[in-house]
């Protein structure tokens, strides 16, 4: 079963930090650092991330699959991490503001639309109606995310445990 996944909206520094980590021990104890503090505002898409990317892209579940900007809303952004138990994708505040704006353009139809692409012996979750509105839901939350996190001018990260 897909891991749960969260966004966090981060600052100039803690980007700078996580940017100059080394190797993915040090991109963790930042992850964590930010994980403790609670100081970030955060968007958790529970096990909605993979079905919301999906939907985005091109139906399957790829670092670069679709197109630039809806792809970088989950996975699309730069990878910090490198082993295959976790990622950490990474949007500078440019990028952020391109995601919001164009998850502003994506009504539940449209991302209807894109969750009928998932092919369901690819797909970890329960295909249908329910799950459609427990992605469409999470995805309002996330297009919300994204919206404020324009607005602060803040660097994006998700994360998600494999």
């Amino acid at each position: 079963m897909t891991a749960r996944g969260v966004h966090f909206a981060i600052d100039d520094d803690t980007a700078a930090q996580l940017l100059a980590a080394r190797d993915d021990d040090a991109v963790m104890e930042v992850i964590e650092q930010i994980e403790e503090e609670g100081d970030f505002d955060e968007c958790a898409t529970d096990k909605a991330w993979d079905a919301i990317h999906r939907s985005l892209t091109d139906g399957e579940l790829t670092y670069v699959g679709g197109n630039y900007p809806l792809n970088a809303a989950i996975l699309g952004g730069r990878q910090l991490y490198r082993e295959d138990d976790y990622t950490v994708s990474y949007l500078t505040p440019a990028q952020v503001a391109d995601v919001a704006a164009a998850l502003g353009e994506v009504d539940e139809a449209l991302l209807h639309k894109g969750y009928s692409q998932i092919e369901p012996d690819d797909y970890d979750g329960p295909l249908g109606a329910e799950d459609f509105d427990y992605t469409w839901q999470n995805f309002v939350d996330l297009r919300a995310f994204f919206q404020r996190g324009t607005a602060a001018s803040a660097h994006v990260i998700f994360t998600v445990d494999q």
